[in-house]
């Protein structure tokens, strides 16, 4: 079987070819080069995007040479403008925060990178990468199934929940089966330079306004009765359940509770007025169901995290669902995905569009002592 194998530079992608290499498969490495260098951004960070990609292609190579495979890189910089970092400023100037990885996982690596190797005239039966996820074939529903991984802690089904029937269909994912201990260790044990190199933790080496192209706009930052606290340069500086570089003098921390981007308006709030008792979905992409049609209790997800939450969806609309959280959530945040869980079973997902609070369900101050910490500081980039 001929496999192309997306090499990223990083430990996954490089077991993950190493592993199918063993199992006998005719293997091929392919990149996307993404970097165009139009950003004056400083390297130094282990990232998607960022000048220090060149490093990350060379490692990409000397594993393909380690493996003898051949390897083929493809500038796909262009279409990674347009998709990805056009509407990831258009998100953020709507006043609403996006996950990069959700729209480039579905149209560019899974999508354009092998349209564009086989359209070179490259041959492949299949396209794998290094994400920890599985996917298998079901009989019964006559569909692909996506499940999270084995090793939860690092399970990225969630980047995942936009990928067509088509797409899973010529796609694997080696390392569903592993932890991040046995891959590191596989790694070792072929003796790939990339067992030691650190996970990326973003998709960008600098500060997300490095990627939005916008003049200062001036606005007000207010509490939730009105009262102005301060001033702003532009909403896109912004988060829901930001607290830092917010400047401002209170008795209390104050917290992004809500982006007013028809106002130019930042609005804050106390702790507990951070939370939110449920939400309203969109773009949905359901994978192991043809469509919402009834209400369901699943498990969700509502950022790149092993934290998952019970909630009521109920459909809206063939276009909507509704989430009702069995407990309150921090920081709800518009333009990021949710995913709707059965057991380990991805039923599907979508994109938030609002939060909504029932003020019966709201903790109260006394409550937050169970609220982690590190949570309270989230400022999703």
């Amino acid at each position: 079987m001929k496999v192309a194998v997306g090499l990223s530079g990083g430990v996954d992608s490089s077991v993950a070819a190493g592993l199918l290499k063993k199992a006998g498969h005719e293997v091929m490495g392919i990149t996307m080069k993404i970097w165009d260098g139009k950003i004056d951004a400083v390297g130094g960070g282990h990232a998607c995007y960022g000048p220090d990609e060149a490093d990350d292609l060379e490692n990409a190579r000397q594993v393909a040479e380690k493996l003898d495979i051949p390897y083929h890189v493809f500038d796909l910089s262009a279409e990674y403008r347009k998709v990805v970092l056009e509407y990831f400023e258009s998100e953020y100037v709507s006043g609403r925060t996006p996950n990069p990885c959700l729209r480039c996982n579905p149209v560019m690596k899974f999508g354009l990178l092998p349209e564009k190797a086989l359209s070179s005239g490259l041959e492949f039966d299949y396209f794998a990468t290094g994400h920890y996820a599985r996917v298998s074939f079901d009989n019964e529903k006559n569909k692909y199934i996506l499940r999270k991984a084995r090793d939860t802690n690092k399970d990225q089904s969630y980047g995942l929940i936009f990928l067509s029937q088509e797409q899973m269909g010529r796609m694997l994912l080696p390392l569903g089966e592993l932890t991040k201990t046995e891959v590191r260790a596989a790694a070792r044990e072929m003796y790939l330079k990339t067992h030691d190199i650190p996970d990326s933790q973003d998709f960008y080496t600098g500060d997300h306004t490095d990627l939005i192209n916008a003049r200062p706009r001036k606005g007000q930052i207010m509490d939730t009765l009105g009262n102005e606290l301060g001033k702003h340069d532009g909403i896109w500086h912004y988060t829901v359940g930001q607290r830092k570089g917010l400047g401002l003098m209170s008795e209390k921390p104050m917290y992004v509770k809500e982006i007013d981007a028809n106002n130019n308006k930042i609005i804050v709030g106390t702790r507990s007025q951070i939370f939110s008792s449920g939400l309203i979905a969109s773009n949905l992409n359901f994978i192991t169901i043809e469509s919402l049609t009834e209400p369901m209790e699943v498990g969700v997800k509502i950022r790149h995290t092993p934290m998952e939450y019970m909630a009521k969806i109920s459909p809206m609309s063939h276009e909507k669902v509704q989430v009702e959280f069995k407990e309150p959530q921090w920081a709800v945040t518009p333009g990021q995905a949710i995913a709707f869980y059965q057991d380990d079973i991805v039923l599907g997902g979508g994109i938030i569009d609002t939060s909504f609070v029932n003020e019966k369900l709201r903790p109260n101050e006394a409550q937050l002592w169970k609220i982690d910490a590190n949570v309270t500081d989230l400022a999703i980039r």
